[in-house]
């Protein structure tokens, strides 16, 4: 992933971590309750992260990726969903 998507990324992570909400994001049921996507797009493409900060302890990032098709693909919406299904397990 570009540094600046990196950056951009993680400046909208801190953002959540603080209690904002993202500038472009979607929940993602797909994945789990709680689960949302930020959007970000720039010159070299589209790039994902897909977090859940549902939890008091900690903002959690299930799956980072650059989107190259319009749909989020169901591999990346798989390993999502199953980091998401670990994370719930390892915290009971």
């Amino acid at each position: 992933m570009p540094v600046d998507a990196r950056h951009a990324l993680g400046f909208e992570l801190m953002a959540v971590q603080y209690g904002a909400e993202p500038g472009d994001f979607k929940p993602m049921p797909s994945v789990g309750a709680g689960a949302y996507e930020i959007r970000y797009r720039d010159t070299t493409g589209a790039y994902r992260v897909i977090y859940v900060a549902k939890f008091a302890d900690a903002i959690y990032v299930l799956h980072a990726f650059q989107k190259k098709a319009q749909k989020t693909p169901k591999p990346d919406i798989d390993l999502a969903a199953t980091r998401y299904r670990k994370l719930i397990g390892a915290l009971k």
